[in-house]
């Protein structure tokens, strides 16, 4: 599942996925310890609320489900805004939506991708190989 994203005055960017969100949710600040299969599981259920909209109306969420969009918020993946509206009786009205942070979520991809892009990189000591380390240490003992 995948959702249209937009950047600020720069047009679309493309799109939110499933691993893109379990990345930021396993990197956002208090998910250091999060595993991979949990933050998946989070990233599929926020997913499936959301589905192809840009916003949700607060009012689909059962307690629970709050709990975790509270969680997300928190970390800064989340965010909410509200509409206020005059009913015919003359009663104001708020209504409560929850909207993704893109480029919240998007630079902790980034920055995600950018350490499994280090890991992945060979250091020039990779290549050499074992016994010279034991060679170099028995020239040493000749001198």
């Amino acid at each position: 599942m995948a959702i249209l994203t937009k950047t600020q005055g720069i047009g679309l960017a493309g799109t939110l996925t499933v691993d893109d969100l379990t990345r930021a949710i396993k990197n956002s600040i208090d998910r250091s310890g999060m595993k991979e299969t949990e933050a998946r599981t989070m990233a599929q259920h926020v997913m499936n609320f959301f589905g192809y909209s840009e916003r949700i109306i607060d009012n689909v969420l059962e307690p629970e489900d709050r709990d975790a969009f509270y969680m997300l918020e928190d970390s800064g993946l989340l965010t909410t805004e509200r509409e206020e509206t005059t009913l015919y009786d003359g009663r104001e009205w708020r209504i409560h939506y929850w909207l993704f942070r893109k480029d919240k979520i998007m630079a902790l991809v980034k920055s995600a991708k950018a350490k499994e892009a280090m890991h992945l990189e060979r250091s020039v000591y990779d290549e050499i190989p074992e016994d010279i380390w034991g060679i170099r240490e028995e020239t040493l003992g000749e001198e």
